[in-house]
């Protein structure tokens, strides 16, 4: 798993998994805004597990209270139908 920031949005790719996602956590911290919405491109995320599922939800708690919200965007198919059957993406914002 790598997250990278460009322009402005963060790039996830690889697996965020049970091996991945405390790095994960611990790396996204220094990209959580004082105020507004954060920007995820999942483009490159190959696969997603519960453990990945509660980060990104942990995250999104994090920038509710900041007055923000997570947005994914750009998941694969096969990525999305984890959030869909989990009911994930009736949590998170994902265009």
């Amino acid at each position: 798993m790598t997250l990278e920031q460009q322009e402005g949005v963060l790039r996830l790719t690889g697996r965020l998994d049970t091996i991945t996602a405390k790095d994960f956590s611990r790396d996204i911290e220094q990209f959580i805004p004082d105020s507004g919405d954060l920007r995820i491109d999942c483009g490159g995320l190959e696969y997603v597990s519960s453990a990945g599922l509660r980060v990104l939800l942990l995250v999104q708690k994090t920038l509710m209270a900041k007055g923000g919200k997570l947005i994914l965007q750009g998941m694969k198919p096969e990525v999305r139908n984890v959030f869909d059957m989990t009911g994930f993406s009736n949590i998170l914002t994902l265009i």
